[in-house]
């Protein structure tokens, strides 16, 4: 059940926003886009700003990459919301809706690269155990992934492990497979801002 609290209490401004965005996709500002925009002095001015580096910013990893560790990490999260939200969006930037779909699934027999089936393993140590080690990082290093990829990884990871909970907390409204892919349409071309 969504908490009424993501309804109420925004600027003129947002309420314009979210009618322009009601009427440019068709359909209703979904519940991410209203937690975007609540409280922006308290969190989401500071979450929308570290989210879209993390996603967006100059990385070795591909927008797809960090699209599906968004993905994967939701998976682990439980969080029905950004699971599709962003198996879609890394669907699209692959465009590739069986690879991502494979690494969900099964990321073991996945047939993907090492170096992100590495990276994957330990974000999902990191999701489900809230810790990694030494040997952790010594294992990524040694499949090929660099130590700017993994702090790359690990702020995605973050990202994702901070709006799962907030999504679940919040019972975000699940879209329809269309709204998704609007969605995903949009992230891509506007990134987290």
């Amino acid at each position: 059940m969504l908490l009424n609290i993501l309804n109420n209490n925004y600027s003129l401004r947002t309420k314009i926003l979210f009618a322009f965005i009601r009427l440019v996709s068709r359909y209703p500002v979904p519940d991410a886009a209203k937690l975007a925009f609540f409280r922006p002095e308290y969190y989401s001015n500071l979450m929308k700003k570290f989210t879209h580096k993390a996603m967006r910013g100059n990385s070795d990893w591909s927008i797809a990459d960090r699209e599906l560790m968004a993905a994967f990490v939701s998976k682990l999260n439980q969080c029905p919301f950004c699971i599709g939200a962003h198996t879609a969006t890394a669907a699209l930037a692959y465009n590739d809706k069986a690879k991502v779909s494979s690494v969900l699934s099964d990321l073991k027999t996945a047939p993907i690269e090492k170096p992100l089936k590495s990276v994957l393993q330990m974000l999902g140590k990191l999701t489900k155990e809230n810790s990694i080690t030494a040997e952790d990082i010594h294992e990524v290093l040694s499949a090929g992934v660099s130590p700017d990829q993994i702090e790359d990884a690990l702020a995605v990871c973050f990202a994702f492990n901070t709006t799962d909970r907030l999504a679940n907390a919040f019972g975000f409204e699940i879209l329809t497979p269309e709204g998704f892919e609007a969605g995903a349409k949009f992230l891509l071309k506007r990134g987290y801002r």
